[in-house]
């Protein structure tokens, strides 16, 4: 294994602590006869233990060594790959380069480790390239990583050579991209682990700071949210014009024509976060990506914008729930991004938010008791936080529902389900009681019905 390893171009940034280089070196211990048995015998459990905790992260299965050469080959960012991502291959002498890897990759994909297991009288290896894994919750391993990767490696497995190798990886990297940022939809602000999927010094390649795979995200500023609904605007009853105005936009922006950052506003429960998280899965596959981020973290914009801007995706960054009080100052870090400073923001990024505020302020009697309104205006603070609300081109209001519209909600919503047998008035009827009881007609409220129905076997 060591004399193909060595010979790696292309995916030579590939961490020397890696599970693959650290085999490599068992390998070559191995065939040079210099080693202590024991010892090595502990080493290679050392790897083994570790592939099984990737495995386990990412819900690898069957062949996990096939699983992780390919992991390998969707996660690492170098010049090569990222030229590749969204594109598909591009002329030039690299491509020569590359192909000699793949070739390597699919000597590594094939290679017999019966000779060490016979060598050393161990047995794991057998037993990790024909795994039968437990199957476990979505909840607890990265399942949009898990199931392309596997794709991959299903992929590289049928290929006869270095070049099927070659037109498969440079396919995938086409489709889905690299690394982190290609195989997943969405991303918040790192706390610091990762948010529980790096893989840290177990294996020698997470997409952390400790990976030892060159990341776009160098920082670690990033990480991604592993756990997304699967949403699309057409499960979201009502709002046409509203979502076939985010619509209009959100396309433009994946398709490379202008687009404007979006403020959706209006009250609770209308549907205004789930029409942003249905967008995501709507134009995922066309390149779309989206970060989360929160008004305490608006002083690290400018760090993830430039962790973004050279990237070959479309990024909506979104912000649920905006809004300000007189004494926040968060808004400059906002104001400064959306206006731009020497560096204009990226043609790639945008700004999607949504808030219960029109000018995501308070400004009115109502909502503040210790300032009249002409105090209020004259304020030349509260005047700049609402010339933010002007920086967003495209505002879309979404209202509490009328009656007729809500039922129209709720009846819709529970066709979906043959096992609610009740008529639609009944339906409207125990609709009318729910609403009542909690907190009014909005989407929200319809959603929560129907969950109430589900899980009440007298009712449903």
């Amino acid at each position: 294994m060591h004399h193909l390893t060595s010979k790696l171009m292309i995916y030579k940034n590939i961490n020397q602590d890696s599970i693959l280089f650290r085999l490599s070196n068992i390998c070559q211990k191995i065939e040079s006869g210099d080693y202590a048995r024991e010892d090595l015998i502990s080493d290679i459990y050392m790897e083994i233990n570790r592939l099984l905790d990737i495995s386990t992260l990412y819900g690898f299965d069957e062949n996990l060594w096939h699983n992780y050469l390919a992991f390998i080959l969707a996660m690492t960012e170098n010049p090569f790959t990222l030229v590749s991502e969204k594109v598909g291959v591009n002329e030039g002498t690299v491509n020569k380069l590359a192909r000699n890897d793949f070739g390597i990759f699919k000597q590594l994909f094939d290679y017999d480790f019966s000779k060490i297991e016979k060598e050393l009288d161990i047995y794991c290896f057998t037993i990790i390239t024909d795994y039968d894994a437990v199957v476990k919750s979505e909840q607890i391993f990265n399942k949009s990583v898990s199931e392309k990767v596997q794709k991959l490696s299903y992929a590289i497995e049928q290929a006869k050579d270095g070049d099927d190798v070659y037109e498969i990886v440079t396919d995938f990297y086409r489709v889905y991209g690299v690394g982190e940022f290609g195989l997943n939809k969405a991303f918040r602000i790192s706390t610091g682990d990762k948010s529980g999927i790096s893989t840290g010094d177990k294996s020698g390649i997470s997409t952390g700071d400790k990976s030892g795979i060159s990341t776009g995200d160098k920082s670690g500023i990033l990480c991604p949210i592993t756990t997304t609904n699967d949403m699309l605007l057409d499960d979201l009853v009502g709002y046409e014009s509203q979502k076939k105005e985010l619509v209009q936009n959100t396309e433009a922006f994946v398709e490379g024509r202008k687009a404007n950052n979006v403020l959706l506003y209006g009250d609770a429960g209308t549907g205004k976060s789930a029409s942003i998280k249905a967008i995501l899965n709507q134009y995922y596959s066309g390149g779309l990506r989206m970060i989360e981020i929160y008004k305490h973290e608006f002083q690290k914009l400018p760090k993830v914008i430039d962790t973004i801007k050279n990237r070959n995706y479309r990024f909506i960054i979104y912000m649920d729930d905006l809004s300000f009080e007189e004494f926040e100052i968060e808004y400059k870090y906002l104001k400064a991004v959306m206006e731009g400073g020497l560096e204009a923001k990226p043609e790639n990024v945008l700004i999607y938010a949504t808030s219960n505020r029109r000018h995501l302020i308070r400004e009115t009697w109502s909502d503040r008791s210790d300032m009249s309104q002409d105090e209020l205006h004259r304020s030349e603070t509260v005047n700049e936080k609402l010339s933010l609300a002007a920086r967003f081109g495209v505002t879309i209001g979404y209202y509490t529902p009328q009656r007729k519209e809500y039922f129209n909600i709720v009846t819709t919503l529970a066709r979906r389900h043959p096992e609610i047998k009740l008529t639609d008035e009944e339906l409207i009827s125990e609709a009318g009681k729910w609403e009542m009881r909690h907190g009014g007609m909005s989407g929200r409220t319809a959603q929560q019905f129907i969950d109430s129905l589900l899980g009440t076997t007298d009712l449903s």
